[in-house]
């Protein structure tokens, strides 16, 4: 396999804040590949939509695959900062990450229909392992009842606080409301909240 060696970025790309340039890049590609999944989205297109020469992809990311790593960990560093606190209050806090976080939740969405469009594992499995013994833990403590397995739980409780992003139709002819509004996302994310209290 051959590799292609990274090319230094234009001289008037260097001039450019690096950190403000790659946090434009970071931003075109959660848009792009929460837009069209990872397999379809194009390295140009991330380039055109942060207003950059391309090659800045591949210098500071290492080319899509890179790239797509350095938003994976991003994600995984923000949802640890979400789960802490009572369970009620982080289920909460991760709906409503749907309605400020759109294009990161379309991404999770993409990544999860289909194998084929992202790349190898880039962390995700060990962060859910982690999840688990939490709430394993959140069992031990009495705040989960202890006849639930964790895994399944964990299942349950993330596919039900992604709902208004990868069942937008169906959350809108159950509700009869647009599962897009603040409005809505704040009400079901309430709800959310009192079911897991209820289960305590």
């Amino acid at each position: 396999m051959t590799t292609v060696p990274r090319r230094s970025p234009d001289p008037d790309d260097r001039k450019r804040d690096p950190e403000r340039t790659k946090a434009r890049i970071v931003e075109a590609a959660v848009a792009e590949f929460g837009a069209k999944g990872f397999a379809a989205t194009r390295v140009s297109a991330i380039a055109e939509r942060a207003g950059v020469n391309k090659q800045l992809i591949s210098y500071y990311f290492g080319g899509k695959e890179g790239l797509f790593k350095e938003i994976t960990g991003r994600w995984l560093r923000h949802a640890d900062v979400l789960r802490e606190g009572p369970l009620a209050e982080v289920v909460r806090r991760f709906a409503l990450s749907t309605a400020t976080h759109r294009d990161w939740a379309r991404l999770l969405v993409w990544t999860n229909v289909t194998e084929d469009d992202s790349p190898p594992d880039q962390g995700e499995t060990e962060h859910f392992r982690a999840q688990v013994e939490d709430v394993r833990r959140r069992q031990a403590e009495g705040e989960i009842p202890a006849d639930l397995d964790p895994a399944a739980f964990l299942l349950a409780m993330t596919a039900a606080a992604s709902a208004t992003i990868f069942m937008p139709q169906m959350a809108r002819r159950i509700t009869g409301r647009d599962p897009a509004s603040p409005e809505f996302t704040e009400h079901y994310a309430e709800q959310l909240a009192r079911l897991i209290g209820h289960l305590g």
